[in-house]
């Protein structure tokens, strides 16, 4: 077989922030973790080769809130359960390069990537030193060597350093920086199919900056395949910047207030395929509280109408194929 074909025949998954703190760790107590997620997304998930997710929080029953940032209102902290919740969804390999990781101090980012790692999911953008927080995580799906480099825009203050726990941060508005692109060429030589992951921009925006677009070209042109965006907590739309982007997949699991004009209860779970013709098909997902099911009715047409304005002004094409689900590509020029 050829490596376009095994390119092709893998299906992997990726999904935004996943939050099992808080009243997600509540319900734990008293619902078995595959609980939180529908029969029939779990099943999906199961048909997939590998899933990907931002991990928004810490697992650990250790620490205290981080005093590293000053007036920070929100500590996520998962209980050592919520690996079991991560497994009902196939999940492989998560990001914790995002503003949680270090919530509650180093003690529970240690025992995090101690549990993750026990359980078999991979991880990557956070870890002791410059080199661990920053090195890609190596993954097969389907006889595929997959990388995923994970990277934050914030907090500076849970910044990795050369004897310090914390995330992979880079700034990223002026450009992505030279070892951001350095680590990225690296993992392309070491992989069939590279995954750029950043946790990028502010909370409640309703579409990818400028800034955000620039940057996407930049990471496609240093080697990745794929770019797919995590923290805005609501959904962007697809551009295609030399390769496909997902610039903001939204939320996937968590116990957050609604906001009725931006939805930040609905998300996507989007599914690449390599190679393939489409190779870009996204799955509408609807949050309820502490539990997550597939989108229908008028959450699945609300999703369908915002994909097509969202993805019209990036220069994508959406086709809707079932109730919730969309294929996309890029707009003939």
């Amino acid at each position: 077989m050829s490596p376009d074909s095994e390119r092709a025949g893998v299906a992997i998954g990726l999904l935004g922030d996943v939050m099992l703190g808080r009243m997600v760790a509540e319900t734990l107590k008293r619902r078995s973790p595959e609980m939180l997620w529908a029969a029939e997304l779990r099943e999906l998930a199961r048909s997939l080769d590998l899933v990907v997710c931002n991990l928004e929080c810490c697992i650990s029953e250790r620490g205290q809130p981080t005093t590293l940032i000053e007036g920070k209102p929100f500590f996520f902290r998962g209980p050592p359960a919520a690996v079991e919740a991560l497994q009902a969804m196939n999940i492989g390999a998560v990001s914790l390069a995002n503003n949680h990781a270090l919530d509650f101090g180093q003690e529970a980012l240690e025992d995090t990537l101690e549990l993750l790692g026990a359980a078999g999911i991979a991880t990557a953008g956070a870890g002791l030193g410059l080199g661990a927080s920053r090195s890609p995580a190596l993954v097969l799906a389907a006889g595929l060597r997959v990388a995923l480099v994970a990277v934050t825009d914030h907090p500076a203050e849970y910044a990795a350093s050369a004897e310090r726990w914390g995330v992979a941060h880079a700034a990223m508005r002026d450009g992505p920086p030279a070892w951001l692109l350095e680590q990225i060429a690296s993992a392309r030589e070491r992989s069939d199919v590279l995954i750029v992951f950043p946790h990028w921009g502010p909370n409640m925006a309703a579409a990818p900056g400028r800034w955000q677009q620039r940057v996407a070209v930049s990471l496609h042109a240093a080697g990745a395949d794929l770019v797919v965006g995590h923290s805005a907590h609501v959904f962007h739309g697809v551009g295609w910047n030399g390769g496909p982007t997902l610039f903001d997949l939204g939320d996937v699991l968590d116990d957050y207030m609604i906001d009725p004009e931006l939805r930040n209860d609905l998300g996507i779970l989007a599914i690449w395929r390599p190679n393939a013709d489409p190779q870009l098909e996204l799955v509408g997902l609807r949050l309820e509280y502490c539990y997550t099911r597939l989108a229908d009715g008028g959450d699945a047409d609300w999703i369908a109408a915002h994909l097509k304005r969202a993805c019209q002004e990036l220069g994508t094409t959406v086709t809707r194929t079932a109730e919730q689900r969309f294929m996309i590509e890029p707009a003939c020029e």
